[in-house]
């Protein structure tokens, strides 16, 4: 998993700000199955936000962490019950945000 700068978060925060949620979580709570869902939606577009639902088991938290345990997707934010994923597209012609983050120190 690529370890994110705070300046590369504070980028992809910026561009996730005006998306809605493309996923929800509810009561059936998260699987591998449905990681592997969003990893095949990253794939294409990068970045997206995942809202959990009230009747859900898991806080925003939990579902956060068991995705980055589960997958390569890193969590840039959680913010109250919303979470904004990211994973590099691998396929350059859906590489839009990849391709614009700030670059780390030192590189």
């Amino acid at each position: 998993m690529q370890k994110l700068t705070g300046k590369q978060k504070r980028f992809l925060r910026a561009e996730a700000h005006e998306f809605s949620p493309v996923f929800q979580i509810g009561k059936n709570d998260l699987t591998e199955e449905i990681v592997e869902e969003y990893i095949e939606a990253l794939s294409k577009r990068e970045l997206m936000k995942v809202q959990v639902l009230q009747n859900s088991n898991l806080t925003a938290k939990e579902a956060a962490a068991f995705i980055e345990s589960h997958s390569e997707i890193t969590v840039v934010q959680v913010i109250g019950k919303v979470l904004v994923l990211y994973l590099p597209a691998e396929e350059e012609k859906y590489q839009k945000y990849s391709t614009n983050l700030p670059k780390a120190a030192g590189n």
